[in-house]
């Protein structure tokens, strides 16, 4: 912690070489140690000073410039003086300055510490709290604990294991007179140390912390070394095994059995509390004696088992089993008498609940912002349990548009629980809405676990509190206004409500952060029901809020029957609402029945927020105008509470009315996303959320109910609906593919599932993926994460090259280094490959890259993607999850794609175009042609994008925040735009503030970006990017991210831009498991490398060796079409599931086909066309040979007498030419007196 004082870094390094030794070989201490011990060991809290420190200075001497000796940290802030302290007067201590404390500070709350140590130089004693004292005297104040029992136990045990330690006469140089009883001493009684580290582990965490002085010289040579080693080791064992002290045990829910987290663990005479942990585990340190133990969690009965006995050696294990309050409640804590023999789990007993009144509210007063932020901040630290407070973004002045969430399990929509919403102070001087929902906030913190009604509401739904819409219109307001406009208006002066897109009147007004950020909030969201709340008048407004004629007619939606029963359960509960004449000396004429009203017919409201939620959204909003006066004087805020209060319950349990229920899959039960709910005679449909749940608010009634889905045969229910509550229905969907797949299956060849039910492996993998994939799945996954990283510098290219070389050399069973190419100046474009076997071709693993530097003034994606890579190897073999992703997919990581460029931007500069192009002066996202011209995109083409292989790419830029697909350049159509425009989402998605769409750059203050996503020839078009020959010539979808407004920020910054970013770059690695993935084969088995895959007719991919595709895909129903040379072209449809792939077998069959017909027809018909010839030409033949004998020259033989006949016979059968020719012949013409000669030839 001290940099100079280097005898504790030492010995830590030789305390983990000695555990993982020692249980390699066996050691049976060792091995139950680590077998039941989770042990962190953390050599250098300050590895900055231990730098600057120099062998051989035992520290006896202050001379030199502060900071020189290396105690301080490197802005020269002593990390133990910098702690918070509990008993500092002034304002808690800045840790910009010590960014090691503020890094400490972080782990220490993410971790539930039961005991740690403190080791510095110096001295040799062990020092124990408190450091300080109220009087900050500087030495001689004993400043005892509520465990000084426990802490001198645990001092004594390291002190009585050390050689000289146990003297309690270390004789130390200056100090030789100096003595310690039992070699330990109470840390204020030694000296006072204000800001000092164990106290804050004692005082904000869970953790017993001791200071060890371990050496009288801070910075002995090297040669002593192994001395001080022996000096510390058994103590240092032995302060380990203490940690398993006391008692420990579970603190469950009695109900459901589920581990209660952030119990609090009391001891009676002991006035200090722990907490359990997140599976309700703890772990309470105590030295031997009989204790009385009380378990208090937030809506539960508290617990107290009395005579716990704690024994010397191992704790005793105390079990807590708490009854939900919701189910029965008791006045106090129940009492159970525990023998020595009778640790167990112990049940309270029931008693019986008298008359309760709910807490009120106690903060009556005007919150201006910083007001409002510390009640907000105020109410998420005692109730974390049930509170989640979040921004929605910044206004226009920069002021966080806070929500406070408020349900039993913040932070994760719950399948089947609906989710409701209150929006306040909209227009800036209407604040009653504002403070009524401070109010709401603390009257249900206050009473959840005590009041049946709050408790009921609260674990049955997921509540989103929104006080101040328009922060900045409120600070402009004036106390005591009735009907003024100041404040009304945001900072550009736009009303809000009229700053939404309607569905009559084209807005034209730009539209304003506020209003981008929550209608970005509205469709994260399922929310189901909602009010904004106004001031002004005294009534309910429901939609619509306007018309097509822009008149002040009643606008009826389809739904407004359902409107005006939840109007009415806010307007009867307000006597003074529900007498419909609000405002009788401002509006005497004014009358609304029953204090309600549509909005149209009131007055002509376009561009309202109302209408907006009901036609783009699944909820159902009004807007309830509270008061006469906007802005009420303070005195006047109690009797709004008492107004209102049943109002704001009463409506809110409206969301538990109509219809409820889920959506699912035949054949694997899964949830169904965006299912069509739709309702007969109604014409306003709902779909589902991700887990396929629904709720549709409906008045009492029998209704013809549908779901429907894209893929799916409908299915219609007749459903009562009852005033009672929501009525369950489940609806089961068959695929509508079933059918027509079979058909296409006969004499074509097959298209299945693939399965892999056989590998257990595999179904682990898949379950990961599915939870990794579930609402707050990947927060999960990075809070399991055993690792976290410290990006504290930019790293120039001789920095990142020794970083990755780094990497491979402690990593090489899962890291392989190579080098793509050369820039223009000769720098090595490095490529990472991380995966269980580098370098190795694994076809049925999908492959995904990421880059970045392709501009060298942008070096945010290069650090980011250096932390990626470090993330992912310091959590192999830690952190299962991570464990898995890297085992199983292929992952390539291109830092720096243009190192010239990044060698000459400056940090700090944000708009500079310094080092944005290559060397040569190009930009190299405009170089990637055919003809590229450039060595860097030589090098990425050549060695990357046409291997294709890469089933995703992700590009990392700078400039702004948001996230861009293909095209780059110029096109009327986008194929796969669905696909490649879900990639982006997802990203946006996962970012803190991207989705918002709202980047606030610099000179760009209105731009805005729906959803943080856009196509990026509508953002910045130009040809030859990256990403679209990725798209085109590689086959891989691919998304450009931009980090950050300013191209080089500072290095300050990189750590937030790591938390921003790193749950989207997991994701990626996650959703690249999803799509489709198949193999190709023939009837035989044989794989069928380089087929076709067509999808949707369109994109195409090509398998790989063994027959393996893989092809991202957005949810839902995909058409496959696969082709290959000598086979039958097979179709089928494929469902893709948001939070799983698909797995298809394409078999083919051999193609039989000539000339596009079946080889029978043909052969068929071609030996009928050749038998049908042969016979023809033998007819044309035997004719022409009668004809040729019959006429042959004109001449035949004449028939003479019956004996010439005899001698022609005779004639023909001698064969002999010169015969036939001396013999006469007669023309039948002629007369018989007619002689005619032949002469010889």
């Amino acid at each position: 912690m001290h940099g100079d004082e280097t005898v504790s870094r030492q010995v830590l390094i030789y305390l983990a070489r000695e555990l993982a030794a020692g249980y390699r070989r066996g050691d049976p201490r060792l091995v139950r140690l680590l077998n039941t011990t989770d042990v962190y060991v953390l050599p250098s809290l300050n590895p900055d000073g231990f730098e600057r420190a120099r062998e051989g200075d035992c520290g006896l001497s202050d001379s030199g410039p502060p900071g020189a000796s290396g105690r301080d940290n490197s802005r020269g802030r002593d990390l133990n003086r910098s702690f918070p302290d509990q008993f500092s007067t002034g304002e808690p201590p800045s840790l910009d300055d010590v960014p090691e404390v503020r890094a400490l500070i972080e782990w220490i709350r993410r971790n539930k510490f039961v005991l740690s140590g403190n080791l510095h130089g110096g001295s040799v004693v062990a020092s124990y709290p408190f450091d300080d004292s109220p009087e900050h005297k500087a030495t001689g104040i004993y400043s005892k604990t509520s465990d000084d029992e426990v802490f001198k136990y645990l001092a004594k045990a390291y002190a009585s294991n050390h050689p000289i330690m146990k003297t309690g006469a270390p004789h130390c140089p200056g100090d030789e007179d100096e003595t310690f009883k039992d070699g330990i001493t109470n840390g204020a009684h030694w000296y006072d140390v204000e800001g000092g580290m164990q106290d804050y582990n004692y005082v904000w965490a869970n953790c017993f912390e001791i200071t060890l002085e371990l050496s009288c010289c801070k910075y002995p040579p090297a040669s002593q070394l192994k001395q001080e080693w022996e000096n510390n080791r058994e103590s240092l064992i032995t302060l380990i095994e203490k940690v398993h002290i006391g008692v420990k045990g579970f603190v469950k829910d009695s109900v459901t059995g589920a581990g209660l987290e952030n119990a609090t663990i009391s001891v009676a005479g002991i006035s200090h509390n722990i907490t359990t942990g997140r599976f309700g585990d703890f772990h309470r340190l105590l030295v031997p004696g009989t204790y009385n133990i009380t378990v208090v969690s937030t809506g539960y009965m508290p617990l107290t088992i009395n005579n716990i006995i704690v024994k010397e050696g191992p704790a005793a294990i105390v079990n807590f089993s708490l009854r939900p309050t919701v189910a029965s409640l008791i006045p106090a804590a129940t009492e159970v008498v525990v023998t020595a023999s009778t640790v167990a789990i112990l049940n309270s007993a029931l008693g019986t609940q008298s008359s309760h009144q709910p807490v009120q509210p106690q903060d009556f007063h005007h919150h201006h912002f910083p007001d409002m932020e510390i009640f907000l901040r105020r109410f998420a630290n005692e109730y974390p349990n049930i509170t989640r407070l979040y921004s929605l973004g910044k206004s226009v002045e920069s002021r966080e548009l806070y929500v406070m969430e408020i349900s039993d399990n913040p932070g994760v929509h719950e399948p089947g629980e609906p989710e409701f919403k209150y929006i306040g102070n909209m227009h800036g001087n209407e604040v009653v809405g504002r403070e009524l929902l401070l109010n709401l906030i603390e009257y249900l913190c206050k009473n959840f676990g005590t009041d049946p009604e709050v408790t009921d509401l609260v674990l049955n739904t997921r509540i989103h509190l929104m006080p101040s819409m328009n922060p900045d219109g409120y600070e402009k307001a004036q106390e005591g206004d009735s009907i003024s406009v100041i404040g009304r208006n945001n900072s550009n002066n736009f009303d809000l409500n009229r700053n939404f897109p309607d569905q009559f009147i084209q807005i034209t007004d730009p539209t304003q952060p506020e209003t981008i950020a929550v209608m970005s909030w509205m469709k994260s969201y399922p929310f189901v029901l909602s009010a904004n709340l106004h001031g002004g008048s005294l009534v309910v407004n429901y939609p619509f809020d306007d018309d097509e004629q822009g008149l002040a007619t009643y606008s009826k939606s389809p739904d407004d029957a359902v409107f005006q029963q939840i109007a009415l359960s806010y307007s009867k509960e307000n006597s003074q609402m529900f007498q419909g004449r609000p405002c009788k000396n401002m509006y005497p004429n004014e009358y609304f029945p029953h204090g309600i009203t549509n909005g149209a017919s009131w007055y002509n409201v376009p561009g309202g927020m109302q209408d907006w939620n009901y036609l783009q959204t699944n909820c159902f909003e009004v807007t309830i105008e509270l008061g006469c006066i906007k802005y009420p004087f303070e005195k006047d805020l109690p009797k709004f509470w008492e107004q209102n209060r049943r109002s704001l319950i009463q409506f809110m349990k409206q969301v538990h009315q109509g219809v409820k229920g889920f959506v699912l899959d035949a054949t694997d039960g899964r949830g169904i996303l965006n299912a069509t709910i739709s309702v007969a005679e109604i014409n306003h449909p709902v779909t589902t959320y991700k887990t396929g749940d629904y709720w549709r608010l409906l008045v009492p009634g029998t209704y013809k109910i549908t779901a429907s889905a894209r893929g799916y045969n409908p299915v219609t229910k007749n459903v009562t609906v009852k005033s009672e509550g929501a009525v369950q229905v489940n609806f089961t969907l068959v695929r509508s593919s079933t059918d027509s797949n079979n058909e296409s299956k006969k004499g074509k060849g097959d298209s299945t599932n693939a399965d892999d039910a056989s590998d257990p492996t595999t179904k682990e993998f898949e379950t990961l993926i599915k939870d990794l994939s579930a609402e707050n799945g990947l927060e999960g996954f990075i809070l399991r994460s055993s690792s976290n990283l410290a990006l504290y510098r930019y790293h120039s290219y001789k920095d990142l090259s020794e970083f990755l070389r780094g990497l491979v050399m402690n990593y090489p069973h899962i890291t392989n280094l190579t080098n793509l190419g050369q820039s223009a100046e000769y720098r090595h474009i490095w490529s990472l490959e991380i995966s269980n076997k580098p370098n190795v071709s694994e076809p049925e693993e999908p492959k995904i890259r990421f880059v970045a530097g392709i501009h060298g003034n942008a070096p945010v994606g290069t650090e980011l993607l250096l932390a990626l890579a470090e993330f992912l190897c310091l959590n192999y073999k830690k952190n299962p999850a991570v464990t898995q992703l890297v085992d199983r997919t292929r992952i390539v990581i291109v830092p720096s794609l243009n190192p010239d460029g990044r060698e000459r931007a400056q940090e700090k500069d944000c708009t500079s175009k310094i080092g944005q192009t290559n060397a040569r002066g190009k930009d190299l996202d405009t170089d990637f042609t055919n003809n590229a011209s450039q060595p860097e995109t030589k090098a990425i083409i050549e060695n990357l994008i046409q291997k294709q292989d890469f089933s995703l790419s992700v590009a990392l830029d700078g400039g702004s925040v948001l996230v861009t697909y293909p095209y780059d350049k110029p096109v009327q159509t986008v194929e796969n735009k669905e696909t490649l425009k879900h990639l982006a989402s997802l990203y946006a998605n996962n970012h803190p503030s991207m989705h918002m769409g709202q980047p606030s750059c610099p000179n760009k203050s209105d731009e805005n970006i729906p959803g943080g996503v856009m196509r990026g020839a509508e953002w910045h078009s130009h040809l030859g990017s990256m990403k679209d020959y990725s798209v085109t010539y590689g086959h891989c979808p691919e998304i450009t991210v931009y980090t950050s407004c300013c191209y080089f920020p500072s290095a300050a910054q990189l750590p937030s831009l790591w938390a921003e970013n790193k749950k989207s770059l997991l994701s990626m690695l996650v959703e690249v498991h999803k799509g489709v993935h198949g193999f190709v084969k023939d009837k035989t088995g044989k794989p069928i490398s380089k087929a076709v895959i067509v999808l949707n007719e369109g994109i195409k991919v090509h398998t790989k060796e063994g027959g393996y595709f893989h092809v991202l895909l957005a949810p839902g129903v995909h058409n496959i079409n696969a082709i290959a040379d000598g086979y039958q072209q097979q179709h089928s449809q494929v469902f893709v599931h948001h939070d799983a792939a698909s797995s298809v077998v394409i078999v083919f069959d051999t193609d039989n086909r000539i000339f596009g017909l079946p080889r029978e027809l043909v052969v068929t018909v071609s030996g009928a066309t050749m038998s049908a010839l042969i016979l023809t030409a033998c007819i044309i033949w035997c004719i022409c040979s009668i004809k040729s004998n019959r006429h042959k020259d004109g001449f035949h033989r004449l028939r003479q007498h019956h004996d010439e006949y005899e001698d022609e016979i005779r004639m023909m059968s001698t064969g002999s030419k010169k015969s036939l020719l001396s013999h006469e012949f007669q023309d039948e013409t002629d007369t018989e007196e007619e002689t005619l000669y032949s002469s010889k030839h």
